[in-house]
């Protein structure tokens, strides 16, 4: 059976921290597991007995989320894979409910920065409909339906055709959104536009760097060699260029990760700076988590700071809507006085 629907990330975030809990206080993977398919929603269910079946089947935790397809994202198949291979299971889980948990409250914080400009869309495009309705009782010395706003819309087959435009500008940009998505994670031509962009870019960014480090902390904690760490990170932060293969290489040649890290040309100086201080001191898995932290609170800092911007463009629009709505009305006025005058 092939799932290719994503869990929500909310959702994710419950599971994963009650799993953290259970198998911190001694209960087994299977049994926490197990305990985690009835809470699910249906939806859900048949993903999470995949799993479930392949972890009875003595299959690890990892190995047996992918078999749920796309189900769980590979962020958290590739974070999972460290807690399987160093027997850190329970902290792993718990690093990666609190890593969703920020990731949910960004959004929300998004969310929120939006929610009065779409508000005031939504209005517009509510008043722009009633005109047009309106538009169909009013009638000239013909006994004709007078179109007030000059979009070739009146009464209520104009309602409709307006509310199928709208209704067909809704789902394109939707889907817009979604091969937008896509096209990010397969690091195609919308990451190259969006990432040198200013702000929602830079949040971008630092949320792809948060992920590295969290990914990389728990593979130098778990004692992990340099090239499987750089493996992990490219599964959680595909947007970040790094070979493993040639940092292996490099390592054997003498160079540090720090090293390599500055040749790849993908690392901000901040997180490469962090790793030559671990490097140094011995305490790279400490640095790596504290640099993980510092640019979850910057990417959430800069999608606040998107939410605001995209605010202000919605508001714009919505004032050049109103704005042509009131010209078009008053040139039909106008236009009605010179006739009567004339």
């Amino acid at each position: 059976m092939a799932f290719t629907a994503q869990m929500p990330t909310k959702l994710l975030a419950e599971i994963l921290g009650r799993m953290a809990l259970s198998l911190a206080a001694g209960i087994g993977v299977r049994r926490a597991w197990k305990g985690e398919v009835e809470r699910v929603p249906r939806r859900w269910r048949g993903a999470m007995e995949t799993v479930g079946q392949a972890l009875g089947a003595g299959e690890l935790l990892s190995e047996a989320m992918a078999l749920a397809g796309e189900t769980f994202p590979p962020l958290i198949r590739g974070m999972v894979s460290v807690g399987d291979r160093t027997g850190h299971e329970a902290e792993t889980l718990r690093e990666l409910a609190r890593m969703l948990d920020q990731v949910v409250r960004t959004r929300r914080a998004f969310v929120r920065g939006l929610v009065w400009p779409g508000f005031q869309l939504a209005i517009a495009i509510l008043v722009i409909g009633f005109l047009i309705w309106v538009a169909g009782g009013i009638r000239d010395e013909h006994n004709k339906p007078i179109d007030i706003l000059g979009f070739g819309l009146v009464g209520s087959a104009g309602l409709a055709a307006y509310l199928s435009i709208v209704a067909f500008l809704a789902i394109a940009g939707v889907v817009a959104g979604r091969m937008a998505v896509a096209s990010w994670r397969r690091s195609g031509i919308v990451r190259r536009v969006v990432s040198p962009l200013p702000v929602i870019g830079a949040a971008a960014r630092a949320a792809e760097a948060a992920a590295w480090c969290r990914a990389a902390s728990l593979a130098s904690a778990a004692g992990l060699d340099a090239g499987t760490l750089v493996r992990l990170g490219a599964t959680v932060a595909p947007g970040i260029p790094l070979d493993a293969d040639r940092v292996e290489r490099r390592l054997r040649e003498g160079a540090t990760l720090a090293d390599t890290l500055r040749e790849s040309g993908g690392f901000p100086p901040a997180l490469i700076e962090g790793v030559i201080a671990g490097e140094l001191t011995g305490n790279t898995a400490e640095v790596l988590d504290r640099l993980a932290r510092d640019y979850d609170e910057e990417a959430r800092q800069k999608f606040e700071a998107s939410a605001q911007v995209a605010g202000f463009v919605v508001w714009g629009l919505v004032a050049a809507l109103i704005a042509l709505v009131i010209f078009r009305i008053f040139s039909f006025y106008v236009g009605a006085i010179q006739a009567l005058a004339g």
